[in-house]
């Protein structure tokens, strides 16, 4: 049997991603060396980003998987070194960033952005309940504010306290009911302060929550997008390439044409777009009868014409107010309330897609203290 080539290698290899820069390790440039002994082992050498980087064994766990599926491979030796200073520039230059991340993002398995073309329709309502709800099923669960402008995750938790900053110098996100990880713009401003700020400063502020936030082990995290089709989105383009998309719009056909732009965005920037959710469909009232008052059939039209599953529909109930106002999501306290049905449902509904990170993410050695400038803190 004749051996594969450095060529079968680097092909192998190339759906083995960094977890953070959410790239092909060959596309990055970060294999280094591929020799195939003429007894069949393999030694690849894998150029980390940071000399203490915590995801070694991510690498070296996918690697071997990667290699060891060529037929003629017996054994594979992954050894790794350090991208000097020189590669270092050259590779943040080439992503347009102002750093390279040391590990924070390193054990979130999937990120999913809720999006909506316009503000009003329920957005971070559901993003907090969302993020319970599959929190509720045994799952770990981060939300990320990047909702800069209209941040609303803070008080829709009932969490209202400035981060603390670790001995490493990241920033440790508050909990919510003891377990879910928030982090937003609002834990460092006073409280209905608003935030006036360009591109550059929105990049940064993304760039910080999540890199220097000390996000662990998660299996999803959820981020409230703003409204629109701006800044924030191409920031999250760049720092979360293989971000998935649910789309919110309501069941007016104006909305849906809205939303449309958010969803041409996302695939404009090479993100997927995995649903459509059709929230405020329809008002339940004290008897349980349905009054469509934002008529019908904007979510199912979006949905077709996106060619994606619409993942639900989501009633306006009173209790869904009052407890996004009372700061604990809805499907925690009444989770037999129509809306807390609907939107379990979808949580039900994204945790059955394919998982984004096929091997699990142990940490190794922890990172010496960076020292890194926290600005916001």
């Amino acid at each position: 049997m004749s051996l594969p080539t450095r060529e079968d290698a680097l092909r192998a290899l190339r759906p083995v991603m960094d977890p953070e820069l959410r790239r092909s390790i060959v596309e990055l440039g970060m294999v280094r060396r591929i020799d195939i002994a003429a007894d069949g082992q393999a030694f690849v050498t894998v150029s980390l980003t940071t000399p203490g980087c915590p995801i070694k064994s991510h690498f070296e766990q996918q690697v071997t998987a990667a290699l060891m599926a060529l037929p003629g491979i017996a054994a594979v030796d992954v050894g790794f070194d350090v991208l000097s200073d020189g590669e270092r520039s050259s590779l943040q230059e080439r992503l347009g960033r102002s750093s390279l991340p040391e590990g924070s993002l390193a054990q979130v398995g999937t990120v999913f952005c809720v999006a909506s073309g316009k503000g009003g329709v329920g957005k971070s309502t559901l993003t907090a309940n969302l993020a319970a709800a599959l929190w509720r099923e045994g799952n770990h669960v981060g939300v990320l504010d990047a909702d800069v402008w209209g941040y609303s995750i803070p008080r829709m938790f009932g969490v209202n306290q400035r981060p603390a900053v670790s001995t490493e110098r990241t920033i440790v996100p508050p909990l919510a009911h003891g377990a879910i990880k928030l982090m937003s713009i609002g834990f460092f401003v006073e409280e209905d302060s608003a935030v006036v700020w360009r591109g550059p400063m929105l990049h940064k502020a993304l760039e910080q929550f999540l890199g220097d936030v000390a996000w662990g082990t998660l299996d999803y995290l959820v981020v409230d997008l703003p409204p629109g089709t701006g800044d924030v989105a191409m920031s999250l383009a760049e720092f979360l390439p293989q971000a998935r998309f649910v789309i919110v719009t309501t069941p007016q056909l104006t909305a849906q044409k809205v939303a449309r732009r958010a969803a041409r965005m996302a695939l404009k920037l090479d993100h997927e777009v995995v649903g459509v959710i059709e929230n405020m469909a329809g008002y339940v009232d004290d008897t349980g009868r349905l009054h469509p008052i934002f008529g019908s059939g904007g979510g199912d039209a979006l949905a077709e014409e996106l060619d994606v599953p619409l993942l639900g529909r989501v009633p306006i109930t009173i209790p869904l107010r009052e407890h996004a106002d009372g700061g604990t999501p809805l499907v925690l306290e009444q989770p037999e309330d129509p809306a807390a049905l609907a939107i379990r449902a979808i949580a039900a509904r994204l945790t059955a897609l394919r998982p984004q990170q096929p091997f699990p993410l142990p940490m190794a050695e922890p990172p010496p203290p960076k020292g890194m400038s926290l600005p916001m803190v």
